[in-house]
């Protein structure tokens, strides 16, 4: 029987159980899906934001409690967990999700998340065999790290209707207010 496990903000999880769905929901944020084909191991991140540069205090230490928002760390933590599970680097696989721009005028972080992941796949010699990255709408991924199969459905159609201006109030030229 199929036991779903949903990965959310900050969060990894690394399964060798074929039984296993993971499973996320992705705006801007990234899911790195990777596995390894032979040792039959894989797993997921949810990651929020690329780098750790903003959670780091004046000495450059990771400030409590922010690290696990962060990709660079996530990516290292699935990694690490896939390896631990028998998994070796140079037969490692990934497909990437999400990354999306969300909202129309306001900084594309989701860009910054997904050249991010591709960016780190790349110095670390992981090949990126699939995925969806950027657009402007939301994603919900299933995974199954064993088989490697992946699906992904849109969540909207479109990027959110610009607001309407309010309507400015009628200015009375009497100078007198009636109140109800």
């Amino acid at each position: 029987m199929e036991r779903r496990i949903h990965v959310i903000q900050g969060e990894y999880y690394v399964a060798d159980d074929p039984d296993v769905v993971l499973t996320t929901v992705l705006g801007s944020c990234v899911a790195a899906c990777i596995r390894d084909p032979i040792a039959l191991v894989g797993g997921m991140n949810h990651f929020l934001l690329p780098g750790q540069d903003s959670s780091q205090d004046q000495s450059g230490a990771m400030k409590f409690g922010e690290a696990e928002r962060y990709g660079a760390h996530l990516m290292e933590l699935l990694l690490n967990g896939i390896l631990q599970h028998g998994g070796r680097r140079h037969r490692l696989e990934a497909k990437l999700f999400g990354g999306a721009c969300t909202r129309e005028g306001l900084a594309d972080i989701g860009s910054l998340n997904a050249g991010f992941a591709e960016h780190f796949l790349h110095v670390e010699g992981i090949h990126i065999i699939g995925g969806s990255l950027r657009g402007t709408r939301g994603r919900r991924i299933q995974f199954w790290p064993v088989s490697g199969r992946a699906r992904q459905v849109f969540l909207q159609d479109d990027l959110l209707p610009p607001t309407k201006p309010i309507p400015p109030i009628p200015q009375s030229n009497s100078g007198s207010i009636e109140f109800f």
